[in-house]
């Protein structure tokens, strides 16, 4: 480009999936020369702009000529005075608001580094809708690429998980395979759903693909909950009825707001996760939960009435399916199956936290539901039989009775298994009995 009548070059690089939908190579007569390049290595060439750009000026000026000539200097004059106005006063301009990273510019490291604002200011403050529907591409690959992994945290079918560090910020790095391309694309689509951002529903960072020449890694970057999962939580703590609670709110405020659809031209789709189960809920520092694993979601188009199921061969955890999947009789149809199949595995994960209570100094050790029914790892066929041939269910004990908190749990939870779908509570009328537990056992203490 031309600058001062003098020649500047700026060269960067970006992914193909950016290239296709985003970058638009132009070039403008005179003033700059663009050149877009598909193979290795290939912006190493010499651009120069042609001789017309700096040849001298029409010795003959007519009307028009002279009319730019004056009105140009007019208007700049004019800019660079309402500029200082505004730096006098230590605003910042509406110029200044309305300009926008470029895709084609490359972000310098330290323009993030350097803002001393922590992760979740920058996600408030990047977000490009302010509804937390996720930072610009560009800006999430900064931030990837600048995270130092450090440990280990867990493995999956997906791939791993990782603790690492931004900045001095701890957050988690899902490392999925290349082979799991459409798991990793999937999910982090779905985290990035215009209104999607809740407290209790995993704070979803950047996605970035990292490729050395001989394979591809695909990261997802989120927030980082040392507690580890909610299965984790529970095999390590017992926990009191006032914490249980606490618990069984912050999922099914996660979750309500997931099926909620908001309408509006910035609204957000009802979504079902279709793979609720306590090792994909997360414990935060404060003893509440967050939603997790959105690779298996589907989002609802009330306006189409169309059902957005994404094309992947994972299926939803064994153990925690509804009986209408495990005999194949769900109707893909209707979104509301996927919701109520979720408020099935919910109910489920609500009789794993109430366990874990003690009552009259009695507290059950940590197990998974129907724990007693199947093996560790039950085919499809064993939890067809044990939930739809017979019917089971994970045992309510009778001491549950004794607890006006746990009693409710229970009744909450058998209303979440009915074998008839429709039967089932909806996740805000779960919400509701809930929250009025919690105003009650707040009230007391």
């Amino acid at each position: 480009m031309l600058t001062n009548g003098k020649e500047e070059v700026i060269k960067s690089c970006i992914s193909l999936p950016e290239l296709n939908a985003q970058v638009f190579c132009r070039s403008s007569n005179n003033i700059t020369r663009t050149e877009c390049c598909f193979s290795d290595f290939c912006n190493n060439i010499t651009l120069q702009l042609p001789t017309a750009a700096v040849s001298p000026s029409p010795a003959h000026w007519g009307p028009v000529e002279l009319t730019v000539v004056v009105t140009v200097p007019v208007c700049l004059l004019s800019i660079a005075f309402t500029l200082a106005i505004c730096a006098w006063h230590g605003r910042q301009c509406p110029y200044r608001k309305s300009k926008r990273q470029s895709i084609e510019e490359p972000l310098s490291d330290g323009s993030l580094v350097n803002t001393g604002k922590s992760l979740k200011d920058l996600i408030c403050d990047m977000s490009t809708s302010g509804s937390g529907s996720g930072l610009p591409l560009l800006v999430q690959r900064t931030i990837a690429r600048t995270i130092i992994v450090q440990e280990l945290v867990g493995k999956g079918r997906f791939g791993e998980v990782w603790r690492g560090k931004w900045c001095g910020e701890d957050v988690a790095v899902k490392i999925f395979s290349s082979r799991d391309e459409r798991s990793w694309f999937r999910e982090a689509e779905i985290y990035q759903t215009v209104m999607l951002r809740h407290e209790n529903i995993l704070g979803f960072i950047a996605a970035d693909n990292k490729d050395n020449g001989t394979w591809t890694q695909l990261w997802l970057v989120s927030e980082y909950h040392e507690q580890g999962s909610l299965f984790d939580y529970l095999s390590r703590n017992a926990i009191t009825i006032d914490g249980m609670i606490k618990l069984a709110l912050s999922v099914i405020s996660g979750l309500a707001h997931l099926h909620m659809e908001i309408v509006g031209t910035q609204g957000k789709p009802a979504i079902a996760h279709r793979d609720i189960k306590s090792k994909n809920i997360l414990v935060k520092k404060n003893e509440t939960c967050a939603i997790a694993d959105l690779g298996l979601a589907v989002k609802h188009d009330s306006v189409l009435n169309t059902i957005d199921i994404p094309q992947n061969p994972r299926v939803g955890t064994k153990r925690y399916m509804a009986p209408e999947i495990l005999d194949d009789t769900i109707n893909t149809e209707i979104f509301e199956s996927f919701k109520r199949a979720d408020i099935y595995s919910l109910g489920l994960v609500y009789w794993e936290i109430a366990r874990r209570c003690s009552v009259g100094g009695i507290i059950d050790e940590y197990q998974l539901p129907y724990f007693d029914m199947v093996s560790s790892d039950p085919s499809l066929e064993d939890m067809r039989r044990v939930v739809c041939e017979q019917k089971l269910r994970p045992n309510i004990p009778n001491q549950w009775q004794s607890c006006e908190a746990l009693r409710v749990m229970g009744r909450i939870m058998r209303e979440c298994w009915y074998t008839n779908s429709t039967a089932r509570l909806t996740a805000l009328r779960i919400k509701k009995t809930i929250s009025q537990l919690y105003i009650a056992a707040d009230f007391k203490s």
